[in-house]
């Protein structure tokens, strides 16, 4: 039995470097809801950048597509995040998750799936070659104590 979220958000936009920065503060927001500790909302901000980065940069090196990123909420303060591209995808996911590893030429560090990885408590990632990848964080917020 799957798990319904408690809130969720889905962000559609065109893969273009400019476009990050506005998905990496509104998924901030998002999760801003769960009341995070500021670590844990840098975590989050940190791991969601760099695989909307790692989606407007491998999977459409030559052109434009879709990018879809869907926050949701889950009970036991769980955030799941998602990033999908209809891109060129990914021939060898276990080698693309070697830190270091990387076909976006000496600028790259190869090391985006090993930041989301340390960032986040679950990483999934699911990709076909020339039908795109899918990017699944997960990660369990401290529970927060009542100010009063």
């Amino acid at each position: 039995m799957k798990t319904k979220a408690i809130n969720e958000v889905t962000l559609e936009f065109v893969s273009r470097s400019s476009n990050e920065g506005f998905i990496r503060s509104a998924v901030a927001c998002f999760a801003s809801q769960m009341d995070p500790t500021l670590n844990e909302l840098e975590d989050i901000k940190t791991a969601i950048s760099e695989a909307v980065t790692n989606a407007i940069v491998h999977a459409y090196p030559d052109s434009i597509g879709k990018v879809i990123v869907k926050a949701r909420m889950y009970s036991g303060n769980v955030l799941e995040l998602t990033v999908k591209d209809h891109g060129r995808g990914i021939p060898d996911v276990e080698r693309a998750r070697e830190p270091m590893f990387t076909t976006g030429g000496e600028e790259r560090s190869g090391m985006g799936f090993t930041i989301m990885e340390s960032f986040m408590d679950k990483l999934t990632v699911r990709s076909v070659p020339g039908r795109g990848t899918t990017v699944v964080m997960k990660k369990k917020l401290a529970p927060r104590r009542n100010a009063r």
